[in-house]
């Protein structure tokens, strides 16, 4: 690293509809450790609720400050991003910033790595609003934000559907006429980020698996499915948009489109409202009547909430298997996000849906252990392991690498 970036600062921001995330990174040159050190994550949480809370923590997960706002408060995200620069400022007075990565969620095909943001791409990144309308205004607020208060600070924007851009054409197509391909209609997978840091653990956990044929299943109010070779996204279970795919906490999953005929006919339901049902009053919401939250469902004992479990591990469990063929076959599953982390039960039941693969769950492991763990037997042919995923470093890599020359 060069001596004259020591000392210096990456902000990572995750901007989305209910929220902003923040993370700071120092940077050093430490070689056994590698350049960036995690400093602090700070969050706004409930955004357009009447709810709105703050929370920030030390690396070492001690917290370094947390807010509520008076029930009722209609924070905007443009306060939530001032209040976060405030306790940025307070905690690190005199900082020095080598710039700011930011994560968008659409790249389109024009973008296959992190660029570093200039007008001309913030307004290419704009044009694909209408691919990710829910997420990508809110990503890029923040970049505007940032132009017009700090014009000299660099940005980098790193694309959740970067990491799925090597995929095939016929991986990527659906069979509407070719001239909607050639316009942009066409799969593009997301939480790239999740799954390229995935990626990047597997050589020192799993030597096997990252020479092979792996599925990761990034399972948490958003939930899909990639499958790896090497290292490198073959396929996944989103689609167009980041509505497709697994069922998660208020979005569908896959439906079949001649129900959204249906609906427009016979419910007289449009574009609008069925934008609502499909992002916000469905899946494991939708489903169970209850929640869209996995633990709260695991602890009832309604029918509905039992029956959204259901689904989810029955859908989990067909993907894994159309991504096994996909690849000709799978040397291992790799569990991450909230419920891919935390829900041993969800974790148990899917894997016992895969003994037909080889895989056989070790009680004990899946139930407790370290954050990185294998969970599968030693004698399965099939292994299974539980990884954390780090987005935020994933960017701060990406930033450092783009900011101080070397490729992403």
């Amino acid at each position: 690293m060069d001596p004259r970036l020591e000392g210096e600062f990456i902000a990572v921001v995750n901007a989305g509809s209910s929220s902003i995330k923040l993370s700071m990174f120092s940077l050093h040159d430490d070689r056994e450790r590698g350049p960036l050190r995690l400093e602090l994550r700070a969050q706004v949480e409930g955004l357009g609720t009447s709810a709105p809370h703050f929370e920030a923590a030390h690396a070492d997960g001690s917290r370094a400050g947390s807010r509520d706002w008076p029930v009722g408060a209609a924070l905007t995200h443009e306060g939530a991003l001032d209040h976060l620069v405030e306790f940025v400022t307070h905690e690190f007075p005199g900082i020095e910033m080598l710039g700011v990565g930011h994560r968008v969620v659409h790249g389109g095909t024009a973008f296959e790595s992190p660029v570093v943001v200039t007008p001309a791409v913030l307004a290419q990144l704009e044009a694909l609003i209408p691919l990710a309308p829910l997420h990508q205004p809110h990503n890029l607020a923040p970049v505007r934000r940032a132009f017009a208060a700090l014009p000299g600070l660099p940005q980098v924007a790193c694309f959740d559907t970067a990491f799925h851009r090597g995929q095939s054409d016929v991986a990527d197509a659906f069979a509407l006429p070719y001239a909607l391909f050639e316009a942009g209609v066409r799969r593009y997978g997301f939480h790239g980020l999740s799954y390229e840091y995935i990626a990047s653990r597997l050589p020192a956990l799993s030597p096997r698996l990252a020479d092979g044929r792996t599925v990761v299943l990034h399972l948490g109010n958003g939930a899909s499915a990639c499958a790896l070779h090497r290292g490198r996204s073959i396929a996944s279970s989103m689609g167009f948009t980041a509505l497709d795919g697994l069922p998660m906490g208020t979005r569908s999953g896959a439906v079949d489109p001649g129900v959204l005929i249906y609906l427009m006919d016979e419910q007289r339901m449009d574009a609008r409202e069925l934008e609502t049902l499909l992002y916000k009053q469905s899946g494991l919401l939708g489903l169970s009547g209850v929640s869209s939250d996995m633990r709260q469902l695991l602890a009832s004992d309604a029918p509905r909430a039992r029956f959204a479990v259901d689904v989810f591990v029955h859908r989990v469990a067909r993907e894994i298997g159309a991504l096994a063929a996909e690849m000709g076959g799978l040397d291992g599953l790799v569990f991450t996000a909230g419920i891919g982390e935390h829900a041993a039960e969800i974790r148990r039941r899917v894997l016992s849906r895969c003994l037909w693969l080889g895989v056989s769950v070790q009680e004990a492991a899946n139930r407790d252990g370290p954050a990185e763990r294998r969970i599968s037997t030693v004698d399965s042919r099939c292994e299974a392991w539980v990884i954390p995923t780090d987005e935020e470093l994933m960017m701060a890599r990406h930033t450092f690498r783009l900011l101080a020359g070397e490729q992403p």
